[in-house]
């Protein structure tokens, strides 16, 4: 039975997990995750009782009920690299003993569902439209440092896709996981687009924004924009969903991300006030979760 040092999985001396200071037993199995920690908030007044409220950096916990569900809503911050936190720690406080440091028998599967913000692509992904995303394109490369990658990923649309783009090796290589089917379509239903999302390692050159620094390949959204595999074409762009879905598949979890468009790249239009449309989109998840 494999042991986890404490170097490892860090616990803290109240019982909590290093990053996101909750105990095993404040953790829903029912898990919305959102990028801004005041977001945690508007998920949280739906809630009709609230059992913690727990906030360490930009990781904001709250679990509490809504419609007879147990629900736990949980903020991550900006970024792959703190989804790579957030998903594992989740496991942790699910499939491990924090007492004896060994994994739980039989191993549990949560559902994660991330509200987010993102930019369309396409014409037909205007500004306040909702996409699922049923698969996911990874600019960060984070899954490459798992085993069982190539498992879980879609390797012959990689392959499409880096041909496509005459990816850079300079940068690291793309990966495509799928969002789990079920939870999609159940978050999605049919009053949302269901498409692929590129998920990038910053905010500005990664999705071909040029400020002053000229970007390495001033085409690539062009080519983003052009490409199609097997009828998906690229809808959007975000900065977490395929971490989520990767890790989440690797670990036996159950994820999907849904997101509010909020700028549209291809028209170049955009909406900075938009949490009104988020709290119709937060309102959806709660009622299909």
């Amino acid at each position: 039975m494999k042991h986890f040092e404490p170097s490892e999985l860090i616990i803290n001396n109240d019982g909590t997990a290093f990053h996101l200071h909750i105990t095993p037993e404040q953790l829903a199995q029912k898990v919305i995750l959102v990028g801004d920690p005041s977001r945690v908030s508007m998920v949280a007044s739906h809630f009709t009782n609230i059992e913690c409220n727990v906030q360490n950096r930009e990781f904001h916990t709250v679990t509490g009920t809504y419609k007879g569900k147990r629900i736990t809503a949980q903020s991550t911050g900006i970024g792959c690299d703190n989804l790579d936190i957030v998903v594992n720690e989740l496991d942790a406080l699910t499939n491990i003993d924090f007492e004896t440091r060994t994994e739980k028998h039989p191993l549990r599967s949560l559902e994660i569902v991330r509200i987010g913000t993102c930019g369309g692509l396409q014409s037909n992904t205007p500004v306040g439209s909702f996409i699922a995303s049923a698969k996911s394109i990874g600019f960060d490369g984070l899954l490459n440092f798992y085993a069982r990658r190539n498992e879980v990923c879609d390797l012959a649309f990689e392959k499409a896709f880096v041909q496509h783009m005459s990816w850079n090796p300079q940068l690291c290589a793309p990966y495509v996981i799928d969002a789990d089917k079920e939870l999609t379509d159940r978050i999605a239903c049919d009053d949302m687009i269901r498409g692929v999302t590129i998920a990038c390692g910053g905010f500005y050159g990664p999705q071909g924004r040029e400020l002053r620094i000229p970007l390495a390949d001033p085409m690539q959204n062009q080519k983003i924009e052009s490409f199609e595999y097997e009828g998906w074409k690229i809808t959007n762009f975000e900065m977490e969903s395929s971490a989520l879905a990767g890790l989440s598949r690797l670990l036996g979890h159950r994820a999907t991300t849904c997101c509010l468009v909020v700028a549209n790249r291809l028209i170049k239009n955009v909406n900075p006030n938009y949490k009104n449309t988020t709290d119709t989109l937060i309102k959806l998840v709660l009622d299909r979760i």
